[in-house]
C-alpha cells in the first residue's frame, strides 16, 4: 500500500507519499481500507518531531479515517467485511489501509457520506469526552469555545446547542465568526479586537461561562479563570499558546471552579472504547437526524498532504481539511 511517511521531521515537505508494507490485523483488530482521513494539529506536531506516536501505534500520521472493513482479526464480532465505518486512531490514517482496534470503530452515520465521515471521529470524541463526560455541560449553561471555527469548535457549538446550552466562540475574523453564527453560536468574539473576558461577562450579565473548551493552554489560563462562572469548569485540550502558565489558586477557590486537561491519542484502549461508545449513543442520533453535521472546508488527495498541512497551519480554513486516499 501507499502511505504518508516522515523520513525526517521538518516542514510540510517532510511528508512523503511512499510504498510501505500492508498492515495485518491482530487480536481484536479490524483492517480498514481507507477512503479519507483528516488533518489535525497533532499531525503537524508529529511531522515537526514534537509528538511521537504512542508505543505500538502506526508510525504514519492521521488520527481518524473513514473507509470500508477489509478484514477482521481474531476475536472480532459485530462487524463484517464491506461495512462502511469511520474510526478513531492512534496513528496511520494517512494511508490506503489501517488497522484499528474494534472498540474504536463507528458506523458511518445515516445522512453522512463515506468520505465526509472522516471528519467526525476526532472532533466528536474530543468534544463529547471533555465538554459532556468531564465538564458536564447542562441545558441553559454557557459554553465558551476558543477557536470556534476549527473542526473541534464547529462541532462543540452544534452539540452545545443540541443539548439546550448557549454557545460563545472566539475567532480571528468576521468571516469565521459569521460561519460560527450559522452553526448556532450565540455570542461572537473577535479575539484580535475584543477581550473575551469582558465580552463573555457582558453577554452573560456578569455571570461568566459555565464551561470553557480551550486549545491555547498557558496563554489563556489566567483569563480563562477570570471568564469562568461560579462552579465553572475549564477543559484544556491543547497548548497552542504555550505549556507553562501561572495559576491564581485564590481566584479558582473563589469561583469553586475546576480545571481538567486531557489528551486522547495515548489513552488506554478501554478508555477510548468507552468514549467511542458514548459518542455512538449520544452524538450519532443527532447526526442521523440532521441537527448536527460535520463541517468540511475542503478535500485534497492524500498524496498532497503537504499542501493540506500548509492550509491548516495558515489557519484560513473553517472546519476540517480532508485527505482522500486516491493516488
Amino acid at each position: 500500500m501507499y502511505a504518508i511517511t516522515i523520513p525526517e521531521p521538518g516542514g510540510p515537505e517532510a511528508l512523503v507519499w511512499d510504498e510501505v508494507p500492508d498492515p495485518v490485523p491482530g487480536e481484536g483488530e479490524v483492517l480498514v481500507e481507507v477512503a479519507a482521513s483528516a488533518v489535525n494539529r497533532a499531525d503537524i506536531l508529529q511531522r515537526q518531531g514534537f509528538y511521537n506516536p504512542p508505543p505500538g501505534a502506526s508510525p504514519y500520521p492521521g488520527l481518524e479515517c473513514s473507509g470500508r472493513v477489509a478484514a477482521l482479526g481474531p476475536g472480532v464480532s459485530g462487524w463484517a467485511v464491506g461495512d462502511e465505518v469511520c474510526a478513531l486512531l492512534a496513528g496511520g490514517g494517512y494511508a490506503e489501509k489501517v488497522v484499528v482496534p474494534a472498540g474504536q470503530l463507528l458506523p458511518v452515520p445515516d445522512g453522512v457520506d463515506l468520505r465526509t465521515a472522516a471528519a467526525l471521529p476526532e472532533v466528536t470524541c474530543t468534544v463529547w469526552s471533555n465538554v459532556f463526560m468531564i465538564a458536564h455541560l447542562r441545558p441553559g449553561e454557557t459554553l465558551l469555545v476558543h477557536g470556534g471555527s476549527s473542526g473541534i469548535g464547529t462541532m462543540a457549538v452544534q452539540l452545545a446547542k443540541a443539548v439546550g446550552a448557549k454557545a460563545a466562540v472566539t475567532a480571528g475574523t468576521p468571516e469565521k465568526l459569521e460561519r460560527c453564527a450559522e452553526l448556532g453560536a450565540d455570542i461572537l468574539i473577535n479575539y484580535r479586537e475584543q477581550d473575551f473576558v469582558e465580552e463573555i461577562e457582558k453577554a452573560t450579565g456578569g455571570a461568566g461561562a459555565d464551561v470553557i473548551l480551550d486549545n491555547m493552554g498557558a496563554k489563556y489560563l489566567e483569563r480563562n479563570v477570570r471568564a469562568l462562572a461560579v462552579n465553572g469548569r475549564l477543559a484544556i485540550i491543547g497548548m497552542q499558546g504555550g505549556a507553562k502558565g501561572e495559576l491564581n489558586i485564590g481566584a479558582l477557590l473563589t469561583k469553586r471552579a475546576a480545571i481538567s486537561a486531557t489528551s486522547l491519542r495515548a489513552r488506554p484502549l478501554e478508555e477510548k472504547a468507552a468514549i467511542v461508545a458514548a459518542v455512538r449513543e449520544n452524538v450519532w442520533p443527532l447526526l442521523a437526524a440532521g441537527g448536527v453535521r460535520p463541517v468540511v472546508d475542503r478535500a485534497l488527495p492524500m498524496s498532497e498532504a503537504a499542501a493540506a498541512h500548509r492550509i491548516v497551519e495558515e489557519s484560513g480554513h473553517v472546519g476540517k481539511v480532508l485527505l482522500t486516499a486516491s493516488r
